[in-house]
């Protein structure tokens, strides 16, 4: 047996305001994106916000359903709205951010696991790692420099 250590490279920034300028814009677009959420279930809400290469910027919201498996995270909703818009396109960096009606949310949220499968499914499609800023509503931020750093064991089409 060999015991393979596998280990995580994050960057933290104490609060919003310490993120640089364009990061603060494209996770603004979050911000509004997870106001605009429906949650009425989980009051969960969460926003995401995508940059592209093609300097085009996408939005989304989490979009829930009585029937639970029915709805969608934000960062799918986004991610597969850029996939259909703009399939050309690669994604340079996605902001996302979480508030809770039922309390503070001043950790950083990171993406579900499906989520993450979802991301990673275009990082490795466009050959290309996706910047990823995720933040409660207050409090600090994280930056990872790739999907893979938040999903290191990936399942990918190489497998099938």
């Amino acid at each position: 047996m060999k015991e393979v250590k596998i280990e995580t490279k994050l960057d933290i920034y104490e609060d919003f305001d310490e993120l640089p300028k364009s990061i603060q814009s494209l996770m603004e677009l979050a911000i509004e994106a997870r106001d605009n959420a429906y949650a009425p279930y989980s009051k969960f809400n969460v926003g995401a916000a995508i940059l592209l290469d093609n300097n085009e910027t996408v939005i989304g919201s989490n979009q829930e359903n009585a029937c639970y498996p029915s709805g969608l995270c934000a960062e799918r909703t986004a991610i597969y709205y850029a996939g259909a818009k703009y399939p050309k396109a690669k994604i340079l960096k996605m902001a996302i951010t979480a508030s809770s009606q039922n309390q503070v949310t001043d950790k950083p949220i990171p993406p579900c696991g499906s989520c993450r499968q979802s991301i990673a499914e275009y990082e490795i499609k466009q050959n290309l790692p996706i910047e990823i800023y995720f933040m409660g509503v207050q409090g600090k931020v994280v930056k990872s420099s790739s999907l893979a750093n938040l999903l290191p064991l990936l399942f990918e089409n190489s497998v099938l």
